[in-house]
């Protein structure tokens, strides 16, 4: 069972090796394919230094420029398909999404029957540390708008710490998604759920970045927030 952690990065140079370290060194074997977008910080080449003698469980994919969170997941996913990868995780670099939880989303699926599972936030109250209470109920109140324009009975839909199943992934077509945001999160548990896929929510802790700047941006709120009425009435073919 083939397992790859994707870790999207932008200048998270402060983050990325204790983050891969962290993930490699966990009992269970779990891959990590970074995709950085042309960090300036010198992400990219920290990276390299850290494969020589773990090539074949630490990938990177290198792209020219800022090209948005959604786009790095869908390379990342057909990335991983094709080198036959059975579960497929979202991850930050951060250490907003403790790599110990990896596990726990695994089971949920291998075990517990999910297609895909969601690292949730909201599920079991309110499990957020360090955020602004701003952030916190901007968040919070997306999760709502979401079940209530899409009907999807899950409670953190922007989370970004997910598992996926190589089945869901091989069922959505990936050129078809069409947000590039965080909005990119509500659309791909969507249209899981739209599939018939089994969504499960596994209670996680999510804290604060502690080193590094956020991405979170406007522009990004405002693309899921239009994006999620789009969502509600776009068709889809099974």
């Amino acid at each position: 069972m083939k397992k790859l952690v994707i870790i999207p990065t932008y200048n998270e140079i402060e983050n990325i090796e204790k983050i891969c370290r962290a993930v490699l060194s966990l009992p269970e074997a779990f891959d990590i394919l970074v995709i950085d977008d042309g960090s300036p910080d010198g992400t990219a080449s920290a990276v390299r230094q850290l494969q020589a003698g773990c090539e074949e469980r630490l990938h990177l994919m290198e792209r020219s420029g800022k090209l948005g969170l959604g786009t790095a997941y869908i390379a990342g996913f057909k990335w991983a398909l094709g080198h036959g990868y059975d579960y497929i995780f979202e991850m930050d670099a951060d250490f907003s999404h403790n790599p110990d939880d990896l596990p726990r989303l695994l089971a949920a699926c291998t075990e517990g029957g999910a297609d895909l599972s969601v690292g949730s936030r909201y599920s079991d109250g309110i499990n957020v540390v360090n955020w602004p209470f701003g952030r916190i109920l901007i968040s919070y109140c997306a999760s709502i708008y979401v079940r209530l324009v899409l009907g999807v009975r899950i409670y953190d839909s922007t989370a970004g710490f997910v598992c996926y199943s190589r089945k869901v992934l091989e069922t959505i077509d990936l050129d078809d998604v069409r947000m590039k945001g965080y909005g990119f999160q509500i659309e791909m548990k969507y249209t899981a759920a739209k599939y018939g896929f089994k969504l499960s929510e596994v209670p996680v802790i999510f804290v604060n970045r502690k080193e590094g700047t956020s991405k979170m941006s406007g522009s990004i709120f405002g693309e899921a927030f239009w994006g999620v009425i789009g969502l509600r009435f776009r068709k889809f073919h099974k």
